[in-house]
């Protein structure tokens, strides 16, 4: 069945990096493109990147632009999240998963198959 597994949260402080790692089974990850998500107590999964099947193109919301890089490693099939410039706001907790409908890249009903995610707290 189809598998993905968030790792590499942490406690940081605002200004470091942190690396997210995603690791999918149970389907054919160089053929589907991958979102990565953010979601806070009460409010709605929010779509914050995007990558193509193959790595590119990227897409990125708003709030992460010029701070978070998405990759991947079709080999491993492995998801990567790089976050620099941390901020408050970015503590959520990060989710990934595969694009199994056509459309918006930044409407979260394209994806489905979440792992469990990994909790990011970035602390002043």
């Amino acid at each position: 069945q189809v598998q993905v597994q968030e790792s590499g949260g942490g406690l940081v402080q605002t200004g470091e990096s942190l690396r997210l790692s995603c690791t999918a089974s149970g389907f054919t990850f160089k053929n589907r493109a991958m979102g990565w998500f953010r979601q806070t107590p009460g409010l709605e999964r929010e779509v914050i990147s995007w990558i193509n099947s193959n790595g590119s193109p990227t897409y990125y919301a708003d709030s992460v632009l010029g701070r978070f890089t998405t990759s991947r490693d079709n080999a491993r099939s492995t998801l990567y999240l790089e976050m620099n410039s941390l901020k408050l706001e970015d503590t959520a907790m990060y989710y990934c998963a595969p694009q199994v409908r056509s459309g918006y890249w930044g409407n979260p009903d394209l994806y489905d198959f979440y792992g469990t995610g990994t909790q990011v707290t970035v602390a002043s």
